[in-house]
């Protein structure tokens, strides 16, 4: 009696199949019609164990370019919107009044030099007069000693040595002094031809420009507001989080330096997809979504992935080698269970009860009730009851009638 629920669902599934079948398509087994099925093999596969979560995009930089001088905004050479590459030239501030201070610091370095020349010529005759004063000085002093010349002539010998001597330093004092006024010009000058280069602003990074925020003809300060945003997209990131349960296997899977696969799916078109690796684990688990963050990186060379754009990310962990699988609309859901139509010789079906693994993509792991090889129903199960007769046909056929 307990397959007696087995039974009456059986019988159901058969009243119904010879109410739906169409007649005149070919007698089977006691005279029930031939149903036209469409049928599978049982595969054997690698599987890669995968994590599916929705993540979203951001730009691996985003640069806000400012002025750093002050002056008036000449020249925007780009357009909104706009790929451009590192070093492009974005804007230009007006260079005139720039280029009279570089002129000025220049001038004053020549000044300075010339200077300097002047006091070296000044520190040379300096020198000149006092080495003749300390001759004539050490000459005194000995035809003092001999009582050959008078007090007053040995003093003044003795203060003329003094007084040249003293010139010579301060002349050398002021070629120091000039020497340091030259590397202050000359810093000047560095300055003012830092402060020319950036009369032209260059993009920093290679990345796609944004809306125009200040227009020419307007003026500008020094780091003052944006003048555009550049938002660096090759390569890009993904940020998704992934239950914190799967931390222990990432971590171990990511050690000795290697990558794990990140697949990422357009939601609008989940056909289109594109290739890139996991390149950070946050430090520590959110604790109010039980989550770990996690980031890949992705070249987006054909520019398919967009800052803020919410897409599907699939992290692949590790593969499931050999693995059984059909197509996941063999599998049909009853009382008992998931179970398939199985194809016994003679084409006739016979109901299987499998235990399922997961499914990724169109397919699906079978854990148990299936060996590699066995035909299977995909289509058409709707029709059948356990001993039908079926014959496999082109799938695209069923329902169209033509048969």
């Amino acid at each position: 009696m307990r397959n007696l629920p087995a039974l009456l669902l059986a019988g159901t599934i058969f009243l119904s199949a010879c109410k739906q079948l169409p007649q005149g398509k070919g007698p089977g087994m006691a005279g029930f019609p031939i149903v036209p099925v469409s049928v599978a093999k049982v595969s054997q596969e690698s599987v890669p164990t995968e994590i599916r979560v929705v993540g979203t995009v951001d730009a691996s930089a985003i640069v806000q370019v400012k002025s750093q001088i002050a002056g008036e905004l000449v020249g925007v050479h780009f357009t909104e919107g706009q790929n451009v590459s590192k070093g492009d030239l974005l804007f230009e501030i007006d260079p005139r009044p720039y280029e009279d201070a570089l002129r000025q610091a220049q001038a004053a370095v020549e000044r300075d030099r010339a200077l300097i020349v002047q006091a070296e010529a000044s520190l040379a005759r300096d020198n000149a007069q006092a080495k003749y004063a300390e001759s004539d000085a050490a000459l005194q002093s000995e035809l003092r000693k001999g009582g050959l010349t008078s007090r007053s002539q040995f003093d003044q010998s003795q203060a003329n040595a003094d007084a040249a001597r003293a010139s010579a330093h301060a002349t050398k004092a002021t070629i120091d002094s000039s020497k340091a006024a030259l590397n202050a010009d000359q810093a000047a000058v560095a300055a003012a031809q830092l402060n020319l280069t950036y009369c032209q602003i260059h993009a920093p990074i290679s990345g796609r420009t944004g809306n125009l925020l200040v227009h020419s003809g307007n003026l500008v300060k020094v780091n003052d507001v944006a003048l555009v945003v550049i938002h660096q997209v090759a390569p890009i990131f993904v940020d998704f989080s992934v239950p914190e349960q799967h931390l222990p296997a990432i971590r171990r899977l990511s050690s000795g330096g290697r990558r794990l696969t990140v697949r990422v799916e357009s939601q609008d078109d989940p056909g289109k997809s594109a290739s890139g690796y996991l390149s950070v684990i946050d430090n520590t688990v959110d604790s109010t979504t039980g989550t770990i963050h996690l980031k890949a990186t992705l070249d987006n060379r054909d520019g398919m992935l967009w800052p803020g754009q919410f897409v599907n990310a699939i992290l692949t962990l590790d593969t499931i080698q050999n693995a059984l699988v059909v197509p996941a609309e063999a599998v049909q859901t009853g009382q008992r269970g998931s179970f398939v139509y199985a194809v016994k010789p003679g084409n006739r079906v016979e109901i299987r009860p499998v235990t399922t693994g997961r499914a990724f993509g169109t397919k699906m792991i079978i854990a148990s009730g299936l060996a590699p090889g066995d035909t299977i129903v995909t289509d058409g199960q709707m029709r059948l009851f356990p001993g039908a007769q079926i014959k496999p046909v082109d799938p695209n056929t069923l329902g169209t009638g033509n048969l």
